[in-house]
C-alpha cells in the first residue's frame, strides 16, 4: 500500500514519469526501508527546496505508521 502510494505520487512530481521506481531495501516486522529511483534529473524535485518535498511525502507515510504500526524509512536515488 505505502510502496504503491509513493510510487504513485512520485511520477506525478517528475518530468520522467516512466524512469519512477520504488524498491523495498531493508524489511523487518517493525520497519520497512524503502528507496525511490528516478531519473538524474529529477531528483531535486523529490527532494524540494530544503527537503521540504521529500519531509511532506514522509509525514504522509508516517501517518500509516498509526494505522498499520510499522515505521518506513524513504530515501532518494538517482536511476543507474
Amino acid at each position: 500500500m505505502v510502496k504503491d502510494f509513493i510510487e504513485s505520487y512520485t511520477k506525478l512530481l517528475v518530468t520522467h514519469p516512466e524512469s519512477v521506481q520504488v524498491k523495498t531495501i531493508d524489511s523487518t516486522d517493525e520497519c520497512e526501508e524503502l528507496t525511490i529511483y528516478v531519473n538524474q534529473d529529477d531528483v531535486g524535485k523529490i527532494i524540494g527546496k530544503d527537503g521540504k518535498m521529500i519531509n511532506a511525502i514522509k509525514a504522509v507515510v508516517s501517518g500509516c505508521k498509526a494505522k498499520g504500526g510499522k515505521n518506513y524509512r524513504i530515501s532518494v536515488q538517482p536511476n543507474e
